[in-house]
């Protein structure tokens, strides 16, 4: 005979993740199609379950307490594992999955290569979004996310998908001007694209070239590989670039590669999502996808 679980009343649930999640009764209660009075019964119905208020009301806003802080995390999980359980019970992935990565491999690699999981997937839509910090899952609507360091977030299920490796690119009319670059050396003599970038520094002294006061040295700081890469394609400069991202204008002579040298600093861009979510439908066929062409570009 099955125990009966002592849980709360399944609505006061819902409206409670809702509540933490938007962090307001009233954009919680727009969501749910209730009014603001019947989301703050059944937040009371639950603290009154609990024996301990969930939420601290200031003037014109709320914050969780801490009881409320251990709690919704836990129900954001149950509710989307109830999603997902959904959602393969229906058979395949359906939905919309939301991708949150850097700039430079938005536009660099994965725009270039998102047709063909659309096309395999065609009831999965995908919103891609370009941000810079790195993505709370507990708080944020995003599946999946694409971060640049080292793999080791606690919590998420991380895959390396390219190395961070780096080395000097520029125009070929920008090389020519100079009579051709045939020596690391030769590049000081040019204009450097965020010369304070701490990878200048790296590569100039693996290739055993003193470069000091680059920090010092005037040139724009542009904040992302994308942006770098194309002033160094319209001969602005020589922008320390990663060539998974560039290997289109190496291809066709828009950039070139004057030195084999490639430096890395223990970075890679990983595939990352909530452990808890491994096996949800959506995921599972992004992992398979991406992965794939990982695999395909580097043979």
């Amino acid at each position: 005979m099955h125990k009966t679980l002592p849980l709360p009343p399944l609505t006061a649930i819902r409206v409670f993740e809702a509540v933490a999640r938007h962090g307001s009764f009233t954009k919680a209660a727009t969501e749910l199609g209730m009014t603001q009075a019947a989301v703050s019964y059944q937040i009371k119905v639950l603290e009154d379950r609990l024996g301990a208020p969930l939420f601290l009301r200031r003037p014109r806003q709320i914050a969780l307490t801490e009881v409320g802080q251990r709690l919704a995390p836990a129900v954001t999980q149950a509710f989307e594992q109830l999603s997902e359980a959904y959602v393969t019970a229906r058979g395949g992935a359906q939905g919309t999955l939301v991708i949150s990565t850097i700039a430079t491999f938005a536009s660099n690699w994965l725009a270039r290569r998102l047709g063909s999981f659309q096309i395999a997937h065609p009831s999965l839509a995908v919103r891609l979004q370009t941000e810079p910090h790195l993505v709370d899952f507990s708080r944020e609507e995003v599946d999946i996310g694409i971060r640049s360091g080292r793999g080791d977030w606690p919590g998420l299920a991380a895959h390396r998908l390219i190395n961070a490796d780096f080395t000097p690119m520029l125009s070929p009319s920008l090389a020519a001007s100079i009579g051709g670059v045939k020596e690391p050396a030769d590049l000081l003599g040019l204009p450097l694209l965020d010369p304070g970038d701490p990878w200048w520094a790296k590569w100039f002294a693996a290739a055993n070239v003193p470069a000091e006061g680059l920090s010092s040295r005037p040139g724009a700081s542009m904040g992302a590989q994308a942006y770098e890469g194309n002033a160094a394609t319209a001969g602005q400069g020589v922008a320390i670039l990663t060539p998974a991202f560039f290997a289109a204008e190496l291809a066709d002579g828009r950039l070139v590669q004057p030195f084999d040298l490639l430096c890395n600093d223990d970075h890679a861009y990983w595939l990352v999502y909530p452990e808890t979510r491994r096996n949800s439908p959506k995921i599972s066929a992004f992992r398979q996808w991406i992965l794939g062409e990982i695999a395909a570009s580097s043979r």
